[in-house]
């Protein structure tokens, strides 16, 4: 391997080791990080400083909400993944000064301080305003579905439901047949066939009062849908498939690209959220006028007149929803409003 770059061996003993913080740049975010926390007043944002006299010692709030502000920024959302970057990741190692919390640690922090860490990104956002990086006031909004714990099969739609309903239905009548069919030879055989039939008759009706009394619970719920280990995720279509979870709004600044706001809601289109996030994001970059930009999604006339009266400037493109088009019929681009005469000229 002559000519070639050569390594140093992995077994040569260094008199003077090197410290992490050699390993960790200067320009490097990870100490953008530590000052912001070691900054904070963690205490008044709603997290627990005060530890408890007796049991064994916790982590201090700050080492995991570096933790999971380091997740976040590097697109790491698993508490187990970040406990194994805790043990080889060196700019995590020295961000929580070689610390190893175990998933279960950092998935209860996340679980317990929500509103705290909601506060932490209104805190960086106020640190955004007093360094003017929204002078612009310019933001971009737009919605992520997230998927959430609930499992499909544990979420019920009237259409899901009824297509359920109408599986068990065929299934007990096969069945019911098949026991006919048996009762008509009388053999040992043929009694032994009944007799699991059966059973699987009595189970599939105990599953039928089941699903009968989901959906009776179904039914009374606002959006007649019903989720049974998240009750708050929804069903929604995301790039052709559909998922159980969330529709996540973010109003993200357009020259910095950080977020000003952010709103976790559960409805599956992004028609209702403009007014409501760009509000929000106008209130957190206290701005006198803002300029939103979204896409094809939040066309609604009633959402842009409410974002008007509140000085929001919202540059959206116009939603064609119409197949007259295609048909070679006219639509609504087709006609002129004249509002000095009261008529529609084509």
């Amino acid at each position: 391997m002559s000519g070639f770059i050569k390594g140093e061996s992995r077994f040569q003993a260094t008199l003077f080791p090197e410290s992490l913080d050699n390993y960790i740049t200067e320009e490097n975010p990870v100490r953008i990080i530590d000052v912001f926390v070691d900054e904070l007043e963690l205490a008044s944002l709603g997290f627990k400083v005060q530890p408890e006299v007796t049991g064994r010692s916790a982590y201090h709030p700050a080492v995991m909400l570096k933790i999971y502000i380091y997740g976040y920024l590097n697109r790491v959302q698993s508490s187990r993944r970040l406990e194994r970057e805790s043990k080889r990741n060196v700019e995590l190692m020295w961000l929580i000064e070689r610390l190893s919390p175990d998933f279960k640690t950092i998935a209860d922090f996340r679980k317990n301080n929500t509103k705290a860490i909601k506060q932490v990104c209104r805190q960086f956002v106020l640190i955004c305003r007093k360094l003017d990086l929204f002078t612009d006031a310019f933001v971009a909004i737009d919605g992520s579905k997230f998927k959430a714990v609930n499992n499909r099969d544990r979420n019920f739609t009237k259409a899901k439901m009824k297509l359920r309903l109408e599986q068990i239905d065929k299934s007990i009548e096969k069945y019911l047949n098949q026991i006919d069919n048996s009762d008509q030879k009388d053999t040992k055989v043929t009694h032994k066939t009944t007799e699991q039939l059966q059973e699987r008759v009595s189970k599939l009706k105990k599953e039928l009062s089941r699903l009968k009394e989901l959906e009776k619970e179904m039914l009374e719920s606002r959006d007649e849908q019903l989720s049974l280990t998240d009750p708050d995720s929804r069903s929604m279509k995301t790039r052709g498939q559909g998922i159980v979870g969330y529709n996540v709004q973010a109003a993200v600044d357009t020259k910095h690209h950080l977020i000003v706001a952010h709103e976790v809601t559960n409805v599956g289109n992004d028609r209702s959220a403009l007014y409501k996030t760009s509000l929000e994001a106008k209130k957190e970059i206290d701005a006198d006028e803002l300029r939103v930009v979204v896409d094809r999604g939040y066309y609604n006339g009633s959402e842009i007149h409410k974002c008007e009266q509140e000085q929001i400037i919202t540059y959206a493109p116009k939603s064609h929803i119409s197949n007259n088009k295609a048909k070679g019929l006219f639509d609504k681009s087709d006609f002129q409003w004249i509002a000095k005469d009261s008529v529609i000229y084509l």
